[in-house]
């Protein structure tokens, strides 16, 4: 499929999530979204706030990510995260969910720990991060499930903090097992535009990335396109 500029950059989330990152790093990475006309500006939620100042008027995505990377506290404090967020002017919200959790199989607990953020968004789309590189295929499957019991909007791969990132068959996987009921999302590693478009093909909604101008330039679009 041929893809306008615009078309191929609102599959694409711009990842600002180095955990060095301070205000100008933000203010610079916004404008960068604003030109390339992204879908979303993923930041850590100290900088909720900045990110909807910079993107005020735009159709770009404010998205803050709970518990970012680990995912490894409570439900309580996941949905006050989240909720503070919104406060501050988030529009979406990826979360990582508990992984070890899913690990033990306590999926009562998981399913908690999704539907606290789940709802205090309310109408905002979630994405929850399973890790999939410390998952069996089981695991997977089982956690996609519940991630769309929980009313999730989408369920995504990766961090990019483990050991590895989005593979084309964990995105086809997880598409094949919830693509009917909710979206994917394919995160880590992701740096080329053949990677990003193969993600779209075998299944992601929404790719994420730290590279994403790179992959728009591979991909022969330009800023000023």
């Amino acid at each position: 499929m041929k893809y306008s500029k615009r078309q191929f950059a609102k599959f694409l989330d711009h990842s600002a999530l180095k955990p060095f990152f301070g205000e100008q790093d933000i203010i610079r990475m916004a404008t960068e979204a604003k030109k390339w006309e992204f879908a979303a500006l993923s930041i850590n939620p100290h900088y909720t706030a900045l990110a909807a100042r910079e993107l005020k008027g735009t159709d770009i995505r404010v998205n803050p990510c709970i518990a970012f990377p680990f995912g490894a506290i409570s439900p309580e404090w996941k949905a006050w995260e989240a909720e503070m967020c919104i406060r501050q002017g988030a529009t979406e919200i990826d979360m990582v969910t508990n992984i070890g959790a899913i690990k033990e199989g306590k999926w009562n607990l998981v399913r908690k720990d999704i539907e606290s953020v789940v709802n205090v968004a309310k109408d905002i789309e979630v994405k929850v991060i399973i890790e999939t590189a410390y998952l069996t295929d089981d695991l997977k499957i089982k956690a996609a499930l519940v991630v769309a019991e929980a009313g999730a909007a989408y369920v995504k791969t990766s961090t990019g903090y483990a050991p590895t990132g989005a593979t084309i068959h964990d995105v086809k996987l997880l598409y094949n097992t919830v693509g009917d009921r909710i979206k994917v999302k394919a995160a880590g590693g992701i740096r080329h535009y053949e990677d990003a478009v193969v993600m779209i093909q075998s299944g992601a909604s929404r790719v994420a990335s730290s590279s994403t101008i790179q992959i728009m330039t591979e991909g022969g679009f330009h800023d000023s396109a």
